[in-house]
């Protein structure tokens, strides 16, 4: 990425239409990307998350049972953690994408409790262009997931997802 990376787009005299995610050609190789907002783990989020995922491991929903575990205390869904991490990125990687091509490499490093606040950061490994859409391009992004306390890495995952290129951008969204 660049500084000329734009957030808003001019309409007209002062007003402005903000402007998520990233064409092809703004994607730089080894670009660093910290995202927010951070986001802090509330028990709501992990009752929630576990019921909307069937994710319904006693470990993270079961207080007596987590009590005899090796942490003593439930831990945060892998699922809820996984999206925790993941949502803030597509803001500024990929509100424009065309397609999520898949995710890859998903490891859980280290356990996340309710009360922990997590911040995102991803790293621009690849891009090509596509070989059947010519006015498209493919991206791969690591993205690492931390606690705030510690700075401790809780997940960690690659992903990988289709873009337009800016002349295809302008066409799609042109006012």
């Amino acid at each position: 990425m660049d500084t000329a990376v734009k957030s808003f787009v001019r309409i007209n005299n002062q007003h402005y239409r903000e402007q998520y995610g990233l064409c092809y050609e703004d994607f730089l190789i080894g670009s660093i990307i910290e995202h927010e907002p951070r986001r802090t783990i509330t028990e709501i989020d992990n009752m929630w998350g576990t019921l909307i995922c069937m994710d319904q491991n006693p470990a993270y929903i079961d207080e007596h049972y987590a009590s005899q575990t090796k942490y003593g205390k439930r831990v945060v869904s892998n699922s809820v953690t996984f999206c925790i991490v993941n949502g803030p990125t597509v803001n500024a990687m990929s509100a424009k994408a065309i397609a999520n091509l898949g995710w890859n490499q998903i490891k859980v490093v280290n356990p996340v409790f309710v009360g922990d606040t997590l911040y995102s950061v991803s790293e621009v490994l690849a891009k090509r262009e596509s070989k059947s859409r010519c006015n498209q391009g493919i991206i791969k992004i690591r993205t690492s997931g931390y606690k705030v306390k510690d700075n401790s890495l809780v997940m960690l995952c690659e992903r990988t997802f289709l873009v337009p290129k800016r002349s295809y951008q302008l066409m799609q969204y042109d006012i």
